[in-house]
């Protein structure tokens, strides 16, 4: 289904017109230089690779604001005293921005859509109206959800964690949100559903059960995909990793924090990872790390865009620019068979001082840019040069007799033992590292 131009009765963005591709020698900061969505790589459309996705809260919430001072930012679509009407017209200029810019897809967070009422029966009322319109939206510009979540971080009844809170209310509490959220995405044919747990860990393990506080999140997480697969939801549940901020210790700490737990609590088969690349640098990882180590778990699902800053200690939630990146990453996807499922979710946001309209598709523009010259770059390192050769000779000793032997479990230790005994002592082999680097640096 392709996109259509979706404008409500006003237009938020009337000196932008359809974002077109114009090819490297444009000079145009509002058309793609790389980005050709129909444009054939590896056997698929670019657009295929992608699945780019706008996220609605950075982009439709996000006026700026941080721990020292209010937003920057006054939104067109934010302009009356009514958050009703607010969220109505936010929800015009979203797929007005959607449309424009040609982004197949879209991310929110329940309390982005609509807005929190009085109390949570309230709440579930104003999010089952926006959903409604949301998918009038949908079935008139072909724009799809690509996850749907709930936000059980921003209330202040989450300050001590939602399904890992000490207070049963709060779980209860949380559990309605999600019920909710999880409805919203299935009317809305989402493709996938998000946990990102805000603030599922701890401050201090003085005053914390942290046993029962991971039993309770496992038992929440295997209710919450009981009740969605009795209802009719078919998409993939994400678990979405970060180390940090703002508890200092999340349970979802990484890739493989991540499916230890998913493992143990024996909910492998259903849900598998969103991950984002500020969070892996936050954990000490590379972004390309994570994305493997979630392949060669089974576990991969959905990505994040973003990169963070080496200077600041916190998540920036940057518009990815880093070319290096960008090609590693779709190396990674490109060898590993690719989102499938999932997408690109823009987790990015313009920085505090980009006050300009302008600048929310500028920044959009950029990483869709800068991943689809990865994707050229790698797509090439992987078909012209040695780079897979190279690799494969590395491992080579274990496709023949013993080694092959042993890659097939075949070979206990005693055999191993006796091996060794009667070999020559092992050569050093280079592990050409600079060679590989140098090979990546004659494409970029």
């Amino acid at each position: 289904m392709s996109i259509k131009i979706s404008i409500g009765k006003k237009e938020y963005f009337p000196k932008i017109k359809s974002i077109k591709y114009e090819g490297p020698k444009s000079k145009n900061p509002l058309s793609f230089k790389y980005y050709d969505s129909e444009k054939i790589i590896a056997e698929k459309p670019m657009k295929d690779h992608f699945r780019f996705a706008t996220a609605y809260w950075h982009t439709l919430c996000g006026t700026g604001g941080d721990p020292f001072g209010p937003g920057t930012k006054v939104f067109p679509w934010d302009c009356t005293d009514n958050p009703t009407k607010n969220a109505k017209n936010r929800l015009d200029a979203a797929f007005e921005f959607f449309t424009k810019l040609g982004t197949n897809f879209y991310c929110f967070h329940d309390r982005d859509i609509a807005p929190e009422g009085k109390n949570l029966r309230e709440s579930i009322i104003n999010l089952e109206s926006m959903v409604d319109l949301a998918k009038e939206k949908q079935e008139e510009s072909g724009v799809r959800l690509l996850w749907g979540t709930a936000n059980l971080f921003s209330n202040p009844i989450y300050m001590n964690g939602a399904a890992t809170s000490p207070d049963f209310k709060v779980v209860a509490h949380a559990a309605a949100q999600v019920k909710s959220a999880i409805d919203a995405t299935i009317k809305l044919k989402g493709d996938n559903y998000v946990f990102w747990g805000g603030r599922e860990g701890y401050s201090s393990l003085l005053n914390t059960n942290m046993k029962k506080e991971l039993d309770h999140l496992a038992i929440f997480l295997h209710k919450a995909k009981d009740y969605g697969r009795e209802n009719g939801f078919k998409g993939t549940f994400l678990i979405e990793p970060k180390p940090m901020e703002p508890s200092k210790h999340q349970y979802d700490f990484d890739v493989a924090a991540v499916v230890a737990f998913l493992k143990h609590y024996d909910l492998d088969e259903d849900f598998k990872i969103n991950i984002e690349n500020n969070h892996a640098t936050l954990a000490g990882h590379t972004f390309a790390h994570e994305i493997q180590s979630a392949f060669d778990y089974g576990a991969f699902g959905s990505l994040d865009i973003n990169q963070g800053d080496p200077h600041n200690g916190w998540d920036t939630d940057e518009f990815l620019h880093n070319i290096y990146d960008a090609v590693h990453i779709m190396m990674v996807l490109l060898e590993s068979g690719g989102l499938q499922n999932g997408g690109m979710n823009f987790d990015a946001k313009t920085r505090r001082n980009s006050t300009d309209l302008e600048d929310i598709f500028i920044g959009h523009i950029n990483s869709m840019d800068i991943l689809a010259k990865g994707l050229i770059i790698a797509n090439n390192i992987l078909k012209d040069s040695n780079y897979l050769d190279m690799k494969r000779v590395r491992y080579s000793s274990f496709n023949q007799n013993e080694g092959r032997q042993f890659s097939s479990g075949k070979l206990n230790l005693s055999q191993l033992s006796r091996i060794a005994l009667n070999q020559s002592i092992p050569e050093l082999k280079s592990g050409k590292q600079e060679l590989f680097e140098s090979i990546i640096n004659k494409y970029l």
